[in-house]
Parts: structure tokens; C-alpha cells; sequence
């Protein structure tokens, strides 16, 4: 019989998928009032354990225990009515509905036959005001930025009244303020006796929010300590299995002739980017900083021909381009990495060869026939040269972990040749391991004369792989500086010129 004093006890779990054992043996326990942080490299299965507890998938073995009742979810509709809520890392939202819809889904209060709007919008707006959350529950979701939809998944996740909640990667799309906000939500929570498990690769964040973390390795649990015994050193050692001394690969890149020119861009739209202007050279990094709503991730769309520009000037090589859409930016030799990895970037349920030839499909077909042979042997450059760890080229997509995701895509715009890539949020959700690998990758792509535009909300990852750095404000360059001029506190000052 489990003891009482633990609020969810998780015993000896194991579950296995076909060509790779996702959990062997792990056990888990969670104290009322605590937070509990769950830390590892991608493909050390936290999600899967958090997913066998929310009945998204069924374990092999092992026992739950509810406040000392053994208990078992089939399906995530169980899970909530008995007080364990979850938000997952890649956020699954209705995007044509509005918000209110969003948090009500599946639960809407009625007047007789009709649905209450009046009551929905209450409703909402009472969680929102009650979380400190400025967000209007008639917005469309889709019409959000992803640190807002983040912020209403938290509140539908806190409005069943849970107990435990899970909380998967919650600030990989949030700027500091944001992740401030967020934690006086979680300290409010805690106080109210709730139990939270907190998923996350941020070392520093968990050594400030945690009561208790526990390290996975491989499917296996590793370690539990009191966080207040633990260093990043440490945490990282448990969680590699070795020292990594090293946060961020040499430097070896030397940057070259201009190979991009951006001159007074501005956006079709409003509100968007506004008389941007700057270069980028060949072997180059460029970092680009700024707040959430700094219309960084438009510049780079508007570059890649997703989004319109009525004004301005891009130069390539010298010679005057317009990319009209993406076909056509990828004929001129640019390559996006999108900031939504499961949105927009994967192919989730198709394989990794799918994933791996889609951008490069026209070269792979005669006559309307596809070389499966050139297919394959382009794949197997793609997993051996991105260190990609893949149980065969026919394993799902949405079976691999997000920093394998990510090292396929980066693989699939490598096979179009690019000379400029374009990359948003690139470490998202990836492990301190994987970020190494792919700082890495960024930098040996550096030293064969691409260009590289890299966006990130992380400004240590900034300010150790980057030459220069773009600060933008509300759609504007704040300031483009050498990476050594530069510091935390002066990219936010930039950052914050425009507001």
C-alpha cells in the first residue's frame, strides 16, 4: 500500500514502442504543495512518463497511485476528472476558434439547448483575472502570439481545478518577463496545496522554481535530490552521464564578403517589420534579439517570400531577388527553419525519409517516378551527418525526439544547397546535449561560407554562437552590434527602445 504523504506516487514504469524501450523501471513521487522538476536529454522519456500518467498511452508495467489510491487513466478525460491536468510542450489548440472556446472545449456551459457565451466569457475572463493573465477571451487564437496561446493552455490547464499538473516545457516560447509571470502563477499554486511536475531543459529556471528534481537517462531513472543540493555542473552530469565543460562549441568561423543585403524592408501589413536595413556576410552568424512582438520572426518570413514587403530591397550576392513565395526562395538558396517545429515544420505522421527529401522533391523524380535509391542514400547522409538517432529511415517522425526532429530538418534544407539559412528558435525544447550538437552544426555550416540568420529568445545561446547581434523593437532594428560589445542587460535595453 502507497503512503499517504505522497500526492502521486508513480512505481516501476515501463513501456516500450516498437525498435526502442521509452521507459524501463522509472518511479516517480510527488509531494502536495511542491514543485517537482523532471529533467533530461530528449528521448529520456519525461514526456512519456507524463503521458502514461495523463492516459494518452498505456503502461507495459508498473503501478499509479492517486493520495495513496492505485488508479489508472485510459484516456486523458479520466486523468482530469480526478484532478491531473497536463500542458503538452507542443501546443495543440483549436486556432480558428477564440479563446474562451479554447478553455471551454469539450465542457461549454448551456442555456437550455444553446450554448452560454455570456457565462463562457465570465468564466474566462474570472481564470484570466485570477492568474494575472491580460488576454481577451474573444480573441482569436490563431491571431495570438505563441507566448499568449502558451499562457492560455496554463489557464485551461489550471481551470479544472487540478491537483497535479504537468507542465511540459512551458517557457520555451517565453521572453523573461513572461517566465516571471509564470512563476508567481506556480508559487500561487503551490500555496494552494497543488502538486506540479515541471518539464524543462533550462537549468537555471529549475534550480530557481524547484523543491525536489529528478534526472532520467535513457528511459531509466537516474537521481532525486532537493534542488537546493544541486548545481547547473550537476544537473548536467546526471543528465549526460558525463562533464560537459564546455556550454558552447569553439568559435571557428571567420565571416567573408556580403553575401545578403537587406535594405529599407518593410512589411505590406500592419503592424509588421518597418524600414529594416543590414547585411549579412558569407560564414557569418547573425543573431537576432528582442522581445516577444518585436516582429522578428516576420523578418525572416518576409526574407523567405511567406509574407508581402511594399517597401524596400533584398540583394543576394549583389544581384536584386524577390522571393515570391517559398518555392521560390529555395530556387534562390535560402532555407527556413520554422519556430513551430510540430506546426509547421514536421511531417509527424510520416517517416524520416519523407522528412528528409520533401524540400528536394523535384530532384529526387523522372518522368513522374521516384529514384527510391537516391531517396534513400540522401537520407542516410541526412541521419549520419546530423548525428540523427533514428531506429531506421521508416520510424515516424512524431516517434523521435524534438532535438532529432530538428537535426532532420536542418538535414532536408542542407539537401537543397542553400547559401543563406534562416533560423527561428532553432534550440527550442532541446536539451543542454542536443543545443551543443546543434550550436555545432551552426557553426561548421558557418565555416563552409553559408550565411546564417539565427533568431532566438535565449540570449546566453546569442551571445556564445553569434558574431553580431540584431536587436529588434516593435518591428524596428534597435541596434546591430559585435557580439563582444554586447551583454544581457544592453540587448534589453535595446529591445525595449521602440515600446
Amino acid at each position: 500500500m502507497s503512503e499517504e504523504k505522497y500526492l502521486l506516487e508513480m512505481v516501476n514504469i515501463s513501456k516500450e514502442f516498437p525498435g526502442v524501450k521509452a521507459l524501463d523501471n522509472v518511479s516517480l513521487r510527488l509531494k502536495k504543495g511542491t514543485v517537482h522538476a523532471l529533467m533530461g536529454e530528449n528521448g529520456a522519456g519525461k514526456s512519456t512518463l507524463m503521458k502514461c500518467l495523463f492516459g494518452i498511452y498505456k503502461e507495459d508495467s508498473g503501478e499509479i497511485f492517486v493520495n495513496g489510491v492505485k488508479m489508472h487513466f485510459d484516456n486523458p478525460k479520466q486523468a482530469l476528472e480526478n484532478g491531473i491536468s497536463m500542458v503538452h510542450q507542443e501546443l495543440n489548440q483549436v486556432m480558428q476558434r477564440d479563446v474562451m472556446d479554447n478553455i471551454l472545449l469539450g465542457r461549454y456551459p448551456q442555456k437550455g439547448i444553446i450554448v452560454d457565451q455570456k457565462e463562457m466569457y465570465e468564466y474566462t475572463k474570472k481564470v484570466f483575472d485570477d492568474l494575472g493573465i491580460d488576454v481577451d477571451p474573444k480573441a482569436k487564437l490563431g491571431k495570438l502570439p505563441v507566448s499568449a496561446r502558451q499562457m492560455v493552455e496554463i489557464a485551461k490547464a489550471v481551470s479544472y481545478d487540478a491537483k497535479i499538473l504537468v507542465l511540459d516545457e512551458p517557457t520555451s516560447s517565453l521572453t523573461q518577463q513572461e517566465v516571471d509571470h509564470l512563476f508567481r502563477i506556480i508559487n500561487l499554486l503551490r500555496d494552494r496545496g497543488c502538486g506540479i511536475i515541471y518539464i524543462s531543459h533550462k537549468i537555471e529556471e529549475i534550480l530557481r522554481i524547484s523543491d525536489e528534481v529528478t534526472v532520467m537517462r535513457d528511459g531509466k531513472w537516474i537521481s532525486t535530490k532537493p534542488a537546493d543540493e544541486l548545481t547547473n555542473e550537476k544537473i548536467i552530469s546526471l543528465m549526460v552521464g558525463r562533464e560537459l565543460t564546455q556550454r558552447f562549441p569553439a568559435k571557428t568561423n571567420v565571416p567573408k564578403d556580403v553575401i545578403l543585403e537587406v535594405k529599407n524592408l518593410t512589411g505590406k501589413y500592419q503592424p509588421n517589420i518597418k524600414d529594416i536595413s543590414f547585411d549579412l556576410r558569407k560564414g557569418e552568424i547573425l543573431g537576432v534579439s528582442g522581445l516577444v512582438g518585436s516582429k522578428r520572426t516576420e523578418l525572416l518570413e518576409t526574407i523567405f517570400g511567406i509574407a508581402s514587403y511594399s517597401e524596400g530591397e533584398i540583394r543576394l550576392n549583389g544581384k536584386a531577388i524577390r522571393n515570391k513565395d517559398s518555392t521560390d526562395a529555395i530556387k534562390n538558396g535560402f532555407a527556413l527553419l520554422t519556430e513551430e517545429r510540430r506546426a509547421t515544420g514536421i511531417f509527424g505522421g510520416l517517416n524520416v525519409r519523407f522528412n528528409s527529401i520533401i524540400a528536394n522533391i523535384d530532384r529526387y523524380s523522372k518522368h513522374g517516378v521516384l529514384n527510391n535509391k537516391k531517396t534513400k542514400d540522401d537520407t542516410n547522409w541526412v541521419i549520419d551527418s546530423m548525428s540523427v538517432k533514428t531506429p531506421s529511415q521508416n520510424t515516424l517522425m512524431r516517434s523521435l525526439s524534438g532535438g532529432n526532429q530538428q537535426k532532420v530538418i536542418i538535414g532536408r534544407w542542407l539537401l537543397t544547397e542553400p547559401e543563406v539559412l534562416l533560423l527561428d528558435e532553432p534550440t527550442r525544447g532541446i536539451d543542454v546535449g542536443a543545443k551543443y550538437e546543434i550550436y555545432q552544426l551552426i557553426i561548421d555550416l558557418a565555416n563552409r561560407d553559408k550565411g546564417i540568420i539565427f533568431v532566438s529568445s535565449e540570449m546566453p545561446e546569442l551571445l556564445g554562437i553569434c558574431d553580431r547581434i540584431m536587436v529588434m523593437s516593435n518591428g524596428r532594428i534597435a541596434g546591430i552590434e559585435d557580439t563582444k560589445d554586447l551583454d544581457q542587460e544592453k540587448i534589453m535595453t535595446l529591445a525595449a527602445k521602440y515600446l
